[in-house]
């Protein structure tokens, strides 16, 4: 491409509703731009590398066998009521009606939609396995759309979708799509970790995130350095020590703590460490009122407990339910003599000679055990904490900011039971379909990328997936013999098949360097003043200093180059 006739702009200064660096990068970069909350265009830069990154996908599908559809984006409502899937995605749904006042919705996800394409082929277990993808824009009504193209509301993503007789081929499907996956975010050049996560709306067996480690991100990824162990924070293990305290247990004993309410005010009033106080937090849950004690220094993870107790909603009882079951203001409730369920952590039970809250104004308890109240179960219900101890070797937890670019699922036969997608066994046994499904953000590993690779200057793309690998930049443009050289070689490029951009605009050195550096192209050759004696510049954009070199060397140098770095 040649600038001076081009579509091609960049912004000097930072832009201000962008809140993060890789939002702000493509957006300066004349890659993307906001068209209102959550929604982008993609410019021709940035569309270049999206289709880069698409191309690293299929040609990774291709080799496992995967083939490519394309679903509507128009879907019937009646398709998601059928699944039981309407009331998970709630608001987040874009829902519409056409002119004869039927209902759709613009699609979030396609798992309905696959296994209705599913039904046209598949009879007998003979038709079986197979998989499927597509390369699709998606659409959610998202509350917070924010951190550019990381959570916004129309985005494209990569589904794929695999459809095995029994559980033996869903894992080989999986394991499959799985190691494909690592293949394309480690051709992306991401650094990445595997996470065991929640399955969420979409149910099933299995769920495991693919995470950019980033300086931002809406998920925590815990890890372990002394092992591979890596979670997301949602369902990691809560651990706690088997060793005997030598505390001796002593009677609870009525303390008063006047107009201290919180954790830390009553923390204070005492002098007592948060670590030493065991909250009681009131949950409604699928309609039910619980007690849920936690350390003061820890916190109810609400994706354990609805697991736990096999619900779907849970919400903070109001203060009028909770003053119905405690006879207690909000900040005083404790555990004894409550009209409610209990479900206590399992780092409560270890505890002795603990503080809770008396469900009397103003006062609380200090030195309680749990022989002082009636529970109904003790179970992993908190959120771990850092350097808390590894589930698998028992080191101290770290944790790091993840942009989750990719996940996969065993969702067995849930979908394919509720759409009555069966096969006849080698018995003649009609028998539901098992199916895997696996996603990737490509808007998302775009700008994971950008947040992980970039430096003072701008972006600093991956050979592979940069919109250009070679930039020409003319130093004088009135000059002939630098135009004519600079034309000589754009030439040479395009017949080697090397993506190569012309800067041949009436723009000063510094700007066409300032831009080439701000869109992170690989490569630049710099044609100027020692043009005369067939000498270019050349400098890649992962070092400061350039090399000088013939001009009838560079394609062989810059082909030696991709050849190093490509994988």
């Amino acid at each position: 491409m040649k600038l001076k006739n081009s579509f091609f702009y960049t912004i000097r200064e930072d832009v201000k509703d962008e809140d993060s660096k890789s939002g702000n990068l493509l957006v300066r970069g004349g890659m993307i731009k906001k068209t209102s909350s959550g929604i982008y265009m993609y410019l021709p830069l940035g569309l270049k590398v999206l289709r880069n990154i698409e191309n690293i996908i299929r040609e990774e599908m291709d080799e496992i066998n995967a083939e490519e559809v394309l679903m509507p984006s128009l879907i019937t409502k009646d398709v998601y009521e059928t699944s039981n899937r309407l009331s998970s995605f709630g608001n987040s749904m874009f829902s519409l009606k056409d002119r004869y006042e039927k209902d759709y919705v613009l699609g979030p996800t396609h798992e309905e939609m696959f296994t209705i394409a599913a039904l046209n082929k598949v009879r007998s277990f003979k038709d079986l396995p197979f998989s499927l993808y597509q390369i699709q824009t998606k659409f959610r009504d998202e509350a917070r759309p924010r951190y550019g193209l990381i959570r916004v509301r129309e985005f494209i993503m990569k589904d794929a979708y695999s459809f095995d007789k029994d559980i033996n081929g869903l894992d080989i499907s999986y394991n499959n799509m799985f190691n494909a996956y690592k293949k394309i975010f480690t051709r992306l050049g991401l650094n990445y970790k595997i996470v065991k996560a929640d399955t969420g709306s979409m149910g099933g067996l299995l769920s495991e995130e693919f995470q950019a480690i980033t300086d931002i991100g809406e998920d925590t990824v815990v890890y372990c350095d002394s092992c591979d162990f890596a979670s997301n924070i949602e369902v990691c293990e809560s651990v706690i020590s088997n060793k005997e305290t030598s505390e001796k247990k002593l009677e609870k004993d009525l303390v008063e703590t006047k107009n201290a309410r919180t954790i830390e005010e009553v923390s204070k009033y005492l002098n007592e460490a948060p670590s030493k106080f065991v909250k009681t937090l009131i949950y409604k849950i699928d309609g039910k009122l619980y007690a849920l004690l936690v350390k003061g220094d820890s916190e109810v993870n609400e994706i354990k407990v609805l697991k736990l107790l096999n619900a779907e909603k849970m919400e903070f009882a109001t203060e009028a339910e909770v003053k119905k079951v405690t006879r207690s203001e909000i900040g005083y409730v404790g555990p004894i003599s409550i009209d409610v369920p209990i479900i206590i952590d399992n780092e409560v039970k270890n505890m002795v000679n603990f503080i809770v809250g008396a469900n009397k104004k103003d006062y609380h308890y200090k030195n309680v055990n749990i022989e002082d109240f009636n529970y109904i179960m003790s179970a992993d219900i908190r959120t771990v904490k850092e350097n808390d101890m590894c589930p698998k070797c028992g080191a101290p937890l770290k944790f790091k900011k993840g942009i989750e670019i990719g996940n996969t699922f065993k969702l067995g036969t849930k979908y394919s039971e509720c759409l009555n997608l069966k096969y006849n066994d080698e018995n003649n046994n009609l028998m539901p379909v098992w199916m895997g499904c696996y996603g990737i953000g490509i808007g998302r590993c775009l700008s994971a990328i950008v947040e992980q690779k970039n430096d003072e200057k701008g972006i600093i793309w991956p050979m592979n997936i940069a919109p250009y690998k070679v930039a020409i930049v003319v130093v004088d443009v009135k000059n002939e013999a630098q135009l004519e050289a600079a034309n000589h070689l754009y030439n040479i490029f395009k017949e080697a098949n090397i993506d190569v951009l012309l800067d041949d605009r009436k723009e000063r050195a510094g700007v066409k360097f300032n831009d080439m550096d701000l869109i992170g192209i690989p490569i630049r050759i710099t044609i100027g003043r020692k043009i005369d004696e067939h000498i270019v510049e050349l400098k890649k954009s992962t070092e400061k200093e350039y090399d000088e070199l013939s001009i009838f060397d560079v394609l062989y140098k810059v082909q030696d180059i991709i050849d190093e770095i490509n994988f």
